[in-house]
């Protein structure tokens, strides 16, 4: 039913959390993850403006440390047997997810319920609800 997974990770609590289900959906027939990293674009540039790098040099670092922090994540989803695609696109969370998606042709996207950037009083994170509003492919958001 659900044979290829995206699930989309900021490396936060909750998104680790829902790596737990996306292991279990190895038996419901999942083969294969696309885990993906987005790099938020919004306020690099100010970032880049106290730094004493450039915009260009700061994106390089911050990919290198979005595959160190994938590839732990990698090895528990080959332990249970699953072919896993590595992605860090740059961009809005949002966005990349909902393009990676449509690329990849996935059946189901795996979220946490918040991301590293939401406060804890809301609801549901903001990318999380923008998905479920508008995705027009299946979504299991994990609580946190």
């Amino acid at each position: 039913m659900f044979e290829k997974i995206l699930y989309p990770t900021d490396f936060s609590d909750e998104t680790m959390k829902a790596l737990e289900f996306v292991k279990k959906l190895k038996g419901a027939g999942a083969k294969e993850v696309v885990l993906l990293h987005v790099i938020d674009r919004r306020g690099l540039n100010d970032l880049a403006r106290f730094s004493k790098k450039d915009l260009p040099h700061i994106m390089i670092d911050m990919e290198k440390k979005a595959k160190t922090e994938m590839n732990p994540i990698m090895k528990e989803l080959k332990d249970v047997d699953l072919k896993v695609t590595l992605r860090v696109e740059k961009g809005g969370p949002y966005n990349e997810i909902i393009r990676v998606a449509d690329e990849e042709n996935v059946s189901v996207i795996v979220v946490g319920s918040h991301g590293k950037s939401n406060i804890d009083k809301m609801l549901l994170g903001s990318v999380s609800y923008k998905l479920v509003k508008s995705v027009n492919k299946p979504i299991l958001v994990v609580k946190s």
